[in-house]
């Protein structure tokens, strides 16, 4: 792999970056790549995080990083997905099956629950149209509440645009971090 476009910052972390780090990161981690790169440019990192969707919200974990694992398989970005499968699939009870198929399979895999296959939907068809269709809506419908439609909508749009930022500089994947499936 080519090496990163935009050198990501190195400790000794300016004060203001590493007050951030310390409040995302788990004290035994060092700070994301990613993290690190977009604190090169403040604004950037300022507004990075003020979008982030990590936080509890109305859409439940497991189901949250499904559609994460999906927009960022779409996308080919290694990287993050890697990160959140290596971070969450543990936590989420999400099998070697369900992480190869955020990758590798369709929304219709045996390995989905109903709700599950309709939000992988969304971000399939988010990614290919930037629109919902209306069969689709329907099944939003019955499955998810107004908050939630509108959270995994944000989610899908929140991690193209992560992907955009690993894709596009490069970022070397974390070495502890999952690799897409073969």
């Amino acid at each position: 792999m080519a090496d990163p476009r935009i050198a990501p910052l190195e400790p000794p972390y300016p004060a203001e970056a590493q007050a951030a780090f310390d409040r995302i990161m788990p004290p035994d981690m060092t700070p994301l790549v990613l993290f690190r790169t977009l604190a090169t440019c403040p604004r950037i990192w300022e507004k990075f995080r003020a979008g982030s969707l990590l936080d509890k919200g109305p859409v439940p974990l497991r189901l949250r990083e499904i559609v994460i694992d999906r927009v960022c398989a779409r996308c080919g970005n290694a990287y993050e997905w890697g990160v959140h499968v290596a971070i969450f699939a543990e936590r989420v009870e999400l099998t070697a099956e369900q992480q190869r198929a955020t990758v590798r399979d369709g929304a219709d895999a045996a390995c989905w629950a109903e709700d599950e296959r309709a939000a992988i939907r969304l971000a399939d068809e988010l990614h290919d149209t930037a629109a919902i269709s209306d069969g689709l809506w329907t099944t939003l419908r019955v499955h998810f509440s107004d908050a939630q439609i509108l959270e995994l909508i944000a989610l899908c749009g929140f991690y193209r645009t992560v992907s955009y930022f690993c894709t596009g500089l490069r970022l070397p994947q974390e070495p502890w971090a999952a690799r897409f499936p073969d």
